[in-house]
């Protein structure tokens, strides 16, 4: 059996330098635009260019801040019900608050120490994850 670090403990370094430069999520073919209703209209994330040969395949990708989700077309297209991005948040109550004036339900659990966190799904019934680290006291 490895030896585990305790989920509190400082993440490991490397040489090689790890980063998240994006998640990829699938969408059906022609769901670009019900994408853009919910990630931009819904979320508030900003849509950006892809590149020309990339656009030729279709999809959508977004950001906001520190997170950037790219949205492919997937032929055999099935929602992710189980995999899923965890997604930082300032200010998770806003959010929330946010998603139900547009109708939509979140799902809350409090299951993760230390964070708070609700479950959320996309126009296409992808999972997503958000969280925001409790506050003391």
């Amino acid at each position: 059996m490895p030896d585990l670090q305790p989920y509190e403990s400082v993440p490991a370094r490397t040489v090689l330098g790890f980063g998240l430069h994006h998640v990829q999520l699938a969408l059906p073919a022609g769901g670009e635009e019900e994408c853009r209703e919910f990630y931009v209209g819904v979320l508030g994330m900003t849509e950006v260019q892809k590149p020309p040969a990339l656009a030729a395949r279709g999809g959508l990708w977004v950001r906001a801040d520190n997170l950037e989700i790219h949205l492919g077309v997937e032929e055999d297209f099935r929602p992710q019900k189980k995999a899923h991005p965890g997604i930082l948040v300032a200010d998770i109550d806003a959010l929330a608050q946010r998603v139900q004036e547009h109708g939509l339900d979140v799902e809350w659990d409090d299951n993760f120490p230390g964070m708070r966190r609700f479950y959320l799904q996309d126009n296409n019934g992808n999972r997503l994850e958000f969280l925001s680290p409790q506050r003391a006291g």
